[in-house]
């Protein structure tokens, strides 16, 4: 969230500088900056304290193809990273290179903050994951490369489930109920038999989705909200039979502590980032005696559909400054960063790949099987000009309060907050 409000604060003082010098005028990163004698690549603090050597190796291949070309690199963490980029956007000295968390793009890309870039020449473009490839286009353009992602899996506990009778995790989404209340009658009513934050958006959207609805749609060149659609109502109701029957804890709060919940021992299960189950079961926060160490297992969400429940990829993308004078030798380090041996380490690290025949690997392999196939179904933002400008986290986390609290029906908080959005969507 807090790169959501950087981004929003800097971003309209920084683009009049970008509107002076001629914006974005069409032409692909591969056109200018061919001769480039030094390259500058800003990412962030996860790429140098976790894959060092991956960067190594991009600039080595660079290097080899450029001999005497100077690679520097700077490393940002998130909450400072944007207020940075937006302060050196604003004057002649942008980097060529930046990492952005794939929510972070769009603002830039309706700006014309970042050059266009000729997808077709990064390896296994044609592959990218959908929702990683909506997050770097924008208007029939690509403006950037997806760098790696990160899913959602459902995560419960074997050893409560056993005590209720119930042997594997379930396959279906009549069975996870069916399972979930046999979990909830045995614990009793201050159990939590599924921990769902009710303004968890990410996981109450995934239920939207599933339905056939969404959070906006374009028709004619213009985006609505349709959360009051027939078919996001039908996934909010669902969502919200699931805070009723199985939530019982706070139903104001969002996911942020969820792992920490979990870690205590009130609930059975959660549906979150694939990194959450591993962290209630470290020692600082599991309150259980050790017991999640051995008990908890990951899951393929299914879906009310029949369908593996569509996730959100949250992860990052690489994009080139449009006042990069680098701006070809900059896609060719992108794509040797990105490329198979790029995407090969970066797996080793637990991230998803950007591809899906990467992806593919991982699905063969049982350590790595459940987020690989949980990610084959996945949903992102709406990529509308005025989506930046929307509240998003306050309009959708209060649709979702409403709703879990009974403040208002599903029907009039989806109205409500189909109105809020329908205000700025289309603004550029």
């Amino acid at each position: 969230m807090k790169r959501k409000l950087i981004a929003a604060i800097g971003i309209a003082g920084m683009m009049v500088s970008i509107a002076a010098c001629g914006g974005n005028d069409d032409k692909s990163s591969s056109n200018s900056g061919a001769d480039a004698k030094e390259l500058t690549v800003w990412l962030t603090v996860d790429a140098q304290n976790n894959w060092p050597n991956l960067v190594k190796a991009a600039d080595a291949a660079v290097q080899k193809a450029h001999p005497g070309v100077k690679i520097k690199h700077e490393y940002y963490g998130w909450p400072d990273k944007n207020t940075k980029l937006d302060a050196v956007l604003a004057t002649d000295k942008a980097p060529d290179v930046v990492e952005m968390g794939n929510t972070e793009m769009l603002s830039y890309m309706v700006k014309g903050a970042f050059a266009p870039v000729d997808a077709s020449k990064f390896t296994n473009s044609s592959a990218w994951l959908d929702g990683l490839k909506a997050s770097v286009t924008y208007d029939g353009k690509t403006y950037g490369v997806p760098y790696y992602a990160g899913g959602r899996v459902a995560n419960w506990r074997s050893d409560i489930a056993a005590s209720a009778g119930i042997k594997k995790p379930p396959t279906t989404y009549t069975e996870l109920t069916a399972d979930l209340d046999k979990i909830q009658k045995k614990e009793g009513s201050k159990f939590s038999a599924w921990y769902q934050p009710t303004r968890d958006w990410y996981a109450a959207m995934s239920f939207v989705y599933d339905a056939g609805g969404s959070i906006a749609a374009e028709s004619g060149g213009q985006w609505k909200g349709n959360l009051s659609s027939p078919e996001s109502i039908k996934g909010l109701n669902e969502f919200k039979t699931v805070i009723d029957k199985y939530m019982h804890g706070d139903k104001t709060k969002d996911e942020s502590d969820r792992y920490i919940v979990y870690g205590q021992g009130k609930a059975a299960m959660i549906f979150g980032a694939a990194w959450e189950g591993a962290s209630a079961a470290d020692p600082k926060a599991d309150k259980t005696g050790g017991k999640l160490k051995t008990s908890l297992v990951n899951f393929v969400m299914p879906g009310p559909s029949g369908k593996n429940m569509p996730v959100f990829l949250g992860g990052s993308d690489l994009a080139i400054p449009v006042k990069s004078k680098a701006q070809a030798l900059a896609a060719e380090w992108i794509n040797a960063f990105t490329g198979p041996s790029g995407q090969k380490g970066l797996m080793a690290k637990g991230n998803l790949p950007n591809n899906k025949t990467d992806l593919a690997t991982l699905k063969s392999d049982p350590a790595t099987a459940v987020p690989a196939t949980a990610a084959e179904s996945n949903w992102f933002v709406p990529m509308a000009p005025g989506w930046g400008q929307v509240e998003k986290a306050q309009v959708l986390q209060t649709m979702l309060q409403n709703i879990g609290t009974g403040k208002q029906s599903v029907e009039d908080a989806a109205k409500a907050a189909d109105t809020a959005i329908d205000k700025v969507i289309n603004v550029k």
